[in-house]
């Protein structure tokens, strides 16, 4: 028997990928090799903030979307790269110095991890690794004008506008540029629009990046007046919503595994073929990337293709192969209003719920997307299963497309036909 699973992209490094992470191999080996040779500036100060990053990256946490981030590291490493002084003392380390020591934090922090057989995604380090650098070599040779200004002369109080105004506009153009890049990599390998990847970046990942680029800007400011105390000051309050951050991805995580554990009810009750409800998921995810759904939409779309079936519990004597395809398009419609009753009684995915309830719905009734989707990719798996038979694929997609315009969307079956060439054999049972 052999099984058959939608992947975006082989698995392995890309090669965006591999230039991210030789450019940050780069810069480390050209940062480390600098400081080495001129001697370590202000060595307490380079020690605490390395110690603060590679601490960062020791509680690193993987966000939804397989996005893997460490907010404290990456505050730290801005606070050190936007440094003008520590007590009053005038910070005068290299940006080739910031290099060094975000590198030598974020390898120590993640040797810890490497022991336990927990490797760090080399790609999201060089990307944070890359994105301090930029900021670094973009600041550090205005921080003698921008010093003598913020520091106090004589009778006057010195100015920190200026220098909090080029902070403020260089830490923006660096996460502008983050997110394109994490968006070209994402486009690339979930098989998404670029426009629709940005979105989604903007939408997943830029509001905890704000939140880390201001600390990282107040953590320079405030290290003028509160020396070193600063580091310990603004790291506890960013480990508590570090550790809010891990809760909430633990919760969609485990919320995912329930749901995906109750779908699976209807395969072991014998209503449907085995492995059903998650190929008509994977299915369905991949449609929906195809036609350019946000990742919020995607997770609704998840959901609600594992529980599509579900109302199949309610039926005395199961459809043969539980194939919906197949049954009377009353007896199709009456499935999905108790799958959907059932799960609007959760109280908590009352979308997902009309998702269901929708997806056996004519055109002419103006369905949703993710209900069109469910229900081609529902009925291309009733004809094909876990069959990878490429003639068997093409007859099924050939009848979906003669029964469009009326029963299935023709954009919805193209997309699919789109994905189904796509498909790969990763393993023979």
């Amino acid at each position: 028997m052999r099984e058959r699973r939608l992947t975006a992209r082989p698995v392995g490094l890309d090669s965006g990928q591999l230039l991210l992470i030789c450019a940050a191999g780069m810069l480390t080996v050209a940062g480390i090799a600098h400081t080495a040779a001129e001697g370590l500036t202000d060595p307490r100060v380079a020690i605490g903030f390395g110690a603060l990053i590679a601490a960062g990256e020791l509680a690193r946490l993987t966000m939804p979307g397989n996005r893997e981030v460490a907010p404290i590291s990456t505050a730290a490493s801005l606070g050190y790269a936007l440094l003008l002084d520590v007590g009053g003392r005038p910070a005068h380390h290299s940006a080739l110095q910031v290099v060094a020591v975000m590198s030598v934090g974020m390898i120590a922090g993640g040797l810890p991890h490497l022991a336990v057989g927990r490797p760090p995604r080399l790609d999201a380090m060089a990307r944070r690794l890359l994105a301090g650098s930029l900021l670094a070599f973009a600041y550090r040779p205005l921080t003698g004008p921008l010093g003598e200004l913020a520091r106090d002369t004589g009778d006057r109080n010195g100015n920190w506008w200026p220098a909090l105004g080029v902070m403020a506009v260089l830490v923006t153009i660096m996460l502008v540029a983050d997110v394109v890049i994490a968006a070209m990599h994402r486009a690339d390998q979930v098989r998404t629009a670029f426009a629709v990847a940005v979105r989604d970046e903007i939408r997943m990942a830029a509001p905890l990046g704000a939140a880390v680029a201001a600390s990282g800007i107040l953590l320079a400011l405030a290290s003028h007046s509160m020396d070193m105390t600063a580091l310990p000051a603004f790291a506890a309050p960013l480990l508590v919503t570090q550790v809010a951050f891990r809760k909430y991805a633990g919760i969609r995580a485990t919320y995912l595994q329930t749901v995906r554990a109750l779908s699976r009810v209807t395969e072991v009750g014998g209503y449907v073929e085995p492995g059903h409800s998650r190929r008509v998921s994977q299915l369905s995810v991949a449609i929906g990337r195809e036609l350019g759904m946000a990742e919020p939409q995607l997770l609704e779309l998840e959901y609600a293709a594992l529980m599509h079936d579900i109302g199949q519990l309610s039926l005395r004597d199961p459809i043969p192969g539980g194939a919906t395809v197949l049954a009377d398009p009353a007896q199709a419609r009456r499935i999905a209003e108790l799958g959907a009753e059932v799960i609007r009684k959760t109280g908590v995915l009352h979308g997902v719920a009309e998702i269901v309830r929708r997806q056996c719905e004519t055109l002419g009734e103006s369905p949703p997307t993710a209900s069109r989707i469910i229900k081609a990719a529902n009925a291309y798996d009733d004809l094909v299963g876990g069959s990878t038979d490429r003639d068997r694929a093409a007859a099924a997609l050939e009848r979906l497309r003669l029964d469009g315009g009326s029963a299935y969307d023709p954009g919805v079956v193209e997309a699919m036909a789109r994905v189904v060439d796509r498909l790969v054999l990763v393993t023979r049972l």
